[in-house]
């Protein structure tokens, strides 16, 4: 894991593709079954969004009672504009992570000056860590959360979507509402922040051995 590489992002980035599999039904196609008073539709955006929307507001946000409380209200926004959604004007995932993004902004302004605790932000996932593992992990993800906290609103926001989601600089820029060389020098800042702020840490957090 490198800090060049946006300062050990890896450890917490989300693989980016599909949630939908074969034969199931696209998001335009739910929310036209949703409009209908189907709940099944319901039931299959939840499953394929909600995760990953909750994801991004928990990194973002930095607690997850709220994060929770964020994808919530952001599933039910979607919920209420079934009827009214228009298919292939935007995608789903996009209006959702825009949505989120205004909650976020919108709470952070509401607890500005307050602590933000990240001490309940998900272990990266192995299949058989052993206990020091586990715990530098653990010091790694708490470490990258506390720099990412430290970044102002818009470069966290960025760094995420790029580095965590795996979006494309485009799609960012449309949910930032945003020019695409505007969300670059967002995550160029981002990326070079959490470096700075991480670099008294690497022989702690296991970098040691990296070059950059």
């Amino acid at each position: 894991m490198r800090m060049n590489d946006g300062a050990s992002i890896a450890t917490g980035q989300a693989v980016r593709g599909s949630s939908r599999a074969a034969g199931q039904p696209s998001d335009d196609a739910l929310l036209a079954q949703l409009a209908l008073g189907q709940g099944d539709a319901a039931r299959l955006l939840a499953g394929r969004h909600l995760p990953r929307v909750l994801s991004v507001a928990v990194r973002v946000l930095g607690d997850r009672a709220e994060a929770e409380d964020v994808a919530q209200e952001a599933m039910l926004k979607l919920w209420r504009i079934a009827p009214e959604w228009e298919p292939g004007r935007a995608q789903v995932s996009t209006w959702l992570y825009r949505v989120v993004m205004n909650l976020c902004i919108d709470r952070k302004r509401r607890a500005r000056g307050g602590t933000v605790g990240i001490d309940t932000v998900p272990e990266p996932v192995d299949p058989a860590p052993t206990a020091p593992e586990t715990l530098q992990a653990r010091a790694r993800m708490q470490a990258l959360e506390a720099a990412l906290d430290s970044l102002p609103d818009r470069q966290r926001q960025a760094v995420v979507l790029r580095h965590m989601e795996g979006l494309a600089n485009p799609e960012i820029a449309e949910i930032l509402g945003v020019g695409v060389e505007a969300v670059e020098s967002l995550t160029a800042r981002g990326k070079r922040a959490l470096k700075a702020a991480l670099a008294g840490r690497r022989a702690e957090l296991g970098f040691d051995d990296d070059r950059s």
